[in-house]
């Protein structure tokens, strides 16, 4: 797929906020695969197989790629958030990011002046990637997954806690009782 993001770690680091805020800088054809799954270069991104045979849109503002392998023509927007739609880019990284911070569908479509059937569509394409972008992680692991390690995940049994058995001066206050120092 023709996307912006990418599992490999073979392809170039993308900014936290893809291109230019007004999409007037074009991303490079490294952040670009072929989409054919028949295509030797298939999700190969950087390979140099790339190149630009047309613009098209209005103002010409989108390109159509062309692999020199596979001889096969796709858009730089398939397969992404963008593909078959008409919002501009900034509103598109505006609705995702309201997204990001767990925004109602409903305010999203306030703050971006959009209707909100607009924006569960959005919702409902990027949950989708989201969850086929998990998968490819976890068919790609390396080795068995024997254990995960939850960063920052602290549990406390009832009746085991350490500061209360050590007497800590440093312990938190429990809800409706002051704390003894």
């Amino acid at each position: 797929m023709a996307t912006a993001t990418q599992p490999d770690s073979n392809r170039p680091q993308v900014q936290a906020q893809l291109g230019s805020p007004g999409g007037a800088e074009p991303w490079p054809l490294e952040f670009f695969a072929c989409p054919n799954p028949d295509c030797p270069s298939f999700n190969v991104f950087g390979a140099g197989n790339l190149s630009v045979a047309e613009q098209m849109g209005k103002d010409k503002a989108i390109r159509r790629l062309y692999c020199h392998v596979c001889h096969g023509r796709f858009s730089e927007r398939q397969g992404s958030l963008l593909e078959y739609g008409k919002l501009p880019q900034p509103t598109v990284v505006r609705i995702v990011k309201c997204f990001g911070y767990g925004v109602p569908v409903e305010a999203t479509a306030d703050i971006c002046e959009v209707d909100a059937r607009t924006v569960q569509r959005l919702l409902d394409k990027g949950g989708q990637r989201a969850q086929d972008f998990q998968q490819l992680q976890l068919e790609q692991a390396k080795g068995c997954l024997e254990a995960v390690q939850l960063d920052e995940m602290h549990g406390h049994l009832a009746g085991d806690n350490d500061d209360e058995k050590k007497g800590s001066k440093n312990r938190r206050p429990r809800r409706g009782r002051l704390a003894r120092r």
